[in-house]
């Protein structure tokens, strides 16, 4: 089978033959049908992230070394299946939840496997999608997607369930007042899809790319902002009555986050999911006097994206716009993400 992979960080992917694999106990066999390319996929292949004033965490550091077998976001036929995996029909296409933890932990036993210390993760610690095949290490990852495109439901996995967690962190406030989204990529669209099958009161975005923007407010955005503009902060103030209650950062960078507190309102919410990276200077009396809660967010669990499914199905919640590509293109396919020209989220069908 073929695996798209990292061998050399900064690098091309370079493909690589290697035998079917053979679920083994609770293992199952897939046939990816389809496979996601996110951000995440992006920090992997470049080898680190930034942690601002000029210090990086490599990924040797966390433990994750080449080869990589990229991408989280897997739709999959099954093949075949461990003696101990149970009963599982061939042909069927399931959704995989690529969160996964030892198992053992106290995170995991509280169905909170993104936050273990000893993740497994596909895509990550595992081999992942950018395949013909991949091996999911037991059927509960196997969500099912009946009635959904399988390129469509693939940026659930991760776009999906990283705003569906990070937005139900809001609670009610998503439901009273508008949430300003920072970013309008892959994440960004998702959010304002899952937002309206959430019944919530809109969202405002903010990001830096006309186009991107333009996709926004097409995906039903209440207002979008170029962050780049002088007065960014006092355009989200006003379009948002008096400031934000609830900001949702999905870049995690410097200027993102002092955008957000600039335009805060007092006793905000900012909870924030990306990873481009930086650093933040913060007057902590400001933390107590205005106050806020500034919160990050990590993926989500097994039983929101379960969740999540379910809504998508009930509501029939908009898919974000997706661009299907042969596996044979992922080189490309990650450059044009590296350099911004993707809108929505690229799928690679193998």
């Amino acid at each position: 089978m073929r695996c798209y992979c990292v061998l050399h960080h900064g690098q091309p992917l370079e493909l690589v033959e290697k035998p079917i694999p053979e679920p083994k106990g609770s293992e199952v066999l897939l046939r990816v049908k389809a496979a996601g390319l996110c951000h995440t996929d992006l920090h992997l292949w470049e080898g680190s992230y930034d942690l601002g004033g000029g210090k990086r965490l490599t990924l040797a550091e966390r433990g994750i070394v080449p080869p990589i077998v990229l991408s989280h976001e897997i739709c999959g036929e099954v093949v075949a299946a461990g003696t101990d995996a149970g009963a599982l029909q061939a042909g069927t296409t399931f959704l995989v939840h690529p969160w996964i933890g030892c198992g053992d932990c106290a995170a995991c036993r509280r169905g909170e496997e993104n936050l273990c210390l000893k993740a497994q993760s596909l895509g990550i610690f595992r081999p992942g999608g950018f395949s013909d095949y991949v091996i999911v290490p037991h059927p509960r990852y196997l969500v099912d997607i009946e009635g959904l495109d399988a390129a469509e439901a693939a940026p659930l996995a991760c776009a999906g369930v990283t705003t569906y967690s990070a937005l139900n962190k809001f609670g009610k406030r998503i439901h009273e007042d508008p949430v300003v989204v920072i970013g309008a990529g892959g994440l960004g669209l998702m959010a304002i899809s899952v937002l309206k099958a959430l019944g919530g009161a809109g969202a405002v975005v903010v990001d830096v790319d006309p186009a991107k923007r333009a996709a926004a407010l097409a995906a039903g955005a209440l207002a979008v902002i170029d962050a780049k503009a002088s007065d960014a902060a006092q355009q989200v103030i006003k379009a948002t009555g008096g400031g934000a209650r609830a900001v949702l950062d999905l870049v995690g960078a410097t200027s993102t986050v002092q955008l957000a507190i600039a335009s805060i309102a007092r006793g905000g919410h900012i909870v924030s999911c990306g990873l481009m990276g930086g650093d933040v200077t913060l007057a902590l009396p400001v933390v107590a006097m205005r106050p806020l809660h500034i919160q990050g967010s990590y993926v989500g669990t097994l039983d929101e994206l379960r969740e999540l499914v379910e809504l998508v199905k009930r509501v029939r919640m908009a898919p974000i716009p997706v661009t299907r590509r042969p596996l044979a293109e992922a080189n490309q396919a990650l450059q044009d993400l590296h350099h911004g020209k993707v809108v929505g989220r690229t799928i690679l069908i193998p």
